[in-house]
């Protein structure tokens, strides 16, 4: 009986000492980002669409899985075969030229991929970079567990990058906002464009208050020439336990003088893409969320065809699929989703943009679509 009582304390102990260790790690771990108060706060509680303490999507969208959903989504990336999924050959990376990057005339655009969402822009002599993922190897909270970047010949780093005139996010979730490349990037970049409320991780970081812009829906602001706007899009946030919905998340209309670009941050599909084309349409060029979806969270995340259709609808001319090449975040296979959009945006007649990592590509480019990853298994 002694020894069964003096198992349960230790049982108990060891129970209370890793309660006490998660609350610990969330409080202390910097990467996790920080909580708005005072007068950011009050900003966001004057917003339309912070409601109860949360933010909200502009449609109706289910969040909760299925159980049945669940159990095979845990049940993947616990015990299943991911060979079928995940590149088995190493990426290669073209060589980046910032110097070229930035000599790019101001009457044309450019832009460079460095997998996912990570896109550099530069328009009407601009330079732009948008949700940067460069310096952290895992889409996670921890550096130990979860989504692991793709093997490539060579990531790109911030010191490899051009003077960055903007970043733009567009939202918190690890695969879009990673601590390590903000620190990076502190005194690289004039200016961080965000979402409303992810100013608090930026604070916690410290990121120097005049070089934070929160926007909320439809705000418009001006950067040399050009004009950002941040714009709805079905999805939520969140970077901890308890905290989802308590940042804004959204895409970005870039508006110079002659061109227009758009980028979607990660979507559901919802009506809101026809209104963002009609109000700041036609775009020369659309990066549009292209992988990660699965029936299960079909409402925030959109399958290929639905991507093909949500450019239709911002009026965009030329598609550049992102969101897919770097993490394992869903259950299909990694090229599926490019794969998928290839062959609806040839029934659409879409013109697409399919750059290698690395690659700087330019509208005037006569070759826009280059299927590279049909190479790798």
């Amino acid at each position: 009986m002694k020894i069964f009582k003096r198992i349960m304390l230790i049982v108990v102990a060891l129970i209370l000492l890793i309660v006490i260790s998660v609350i610990i790690f969330f409080k202390t771990a910097p990467q996790i980002g920080g909580k708005a108060t005072g007068e950011r706060l009050e900003r966001m509680e004057r917003a339309p669409n912070f409601i109860d303490g949360k933010f909200q999507n502009t449609v109706d969208t289910k969040m909760e899985m299925t159980w049945e959903t669940l159990k095979k989504t845990l049940s993947h990336y616990l015990f299943a075969d991911k060979t079928f999924k995940n590149p088995q050959e190493t990426i290669q990376v073209q060589p980046f030229d910032a110097k070229t990057f930035s000599e790019v005339p101001d009457d044309s655009i450019a832009f460079a991929w460095f997998g996912h969402s990570t896109i550099l822009m530069r328009i009407n002599g601009v330079t732009i970079l948008a949700d940067p993922v460069l310096e952290g190897t895992r889409a996670s909270m921890f550096s130990f567990m979860g989504p692991e970047r793709f093997d490539y010949s060579r990531h790109i780093s911030v010191d490899d990058l051009p003077k960055i005139d903007a970043v733009i996010l567009s939202h918190d979730h690890y695969d879009h906002l990673d601590y390590p490349t903000i620190k990076a990037l502190i005194g690289k970049v004039d200016q961080f464009y965000i979402p409303l409320g992810v100013g608090a991780h930026f604070e916690r970081w410290k990121v120097p208050e005049d070089n934070i812009t929160e926007l909320n829906w439809w705000d418009e602001v001006e950067l040399n020439g050009l004009k950002l706007v941040l714009t709805p899009t079905r999805h939520f946030s969140g970077r901890g336990f308890g905290d989802r919905f308590n940042t804004l998340w959204g895409s970005w209309a870039v508006i110079g003088p002659n061109k227009r670009l758009y980028f979607s941050g990660d979507s559901g599909y919802f009506p809101g893409f026809k209104e963002i084309g009609d109000k700041y349409g036609p775009f020369d060029l659309t990066f549009m969320e292209c992988g990660a979806y699965n029936e299960g969270w079909s409402e925030i995340h959109m399958f290929p065809e639905q991507t093909a259709q949500a450019h239709l609808d911002v009026k965009g001319k030329l598609l550049m699929p992102i969101h897919w090449g770097k993490f394992d975040l869903s259950l299909h296979p990694w090229k599926e989703s490019v794969q998928r959009l290839s062959k609806k945006a040839d029934e659409e007649k879409i013109s697409l943009f399919t750059p290698q990592v690395g690659q700087m590509i330019s509208l005037s480019d006569s070759s826009s679509l280059d299927p590279w990853w049909q190479e790798y298994k």
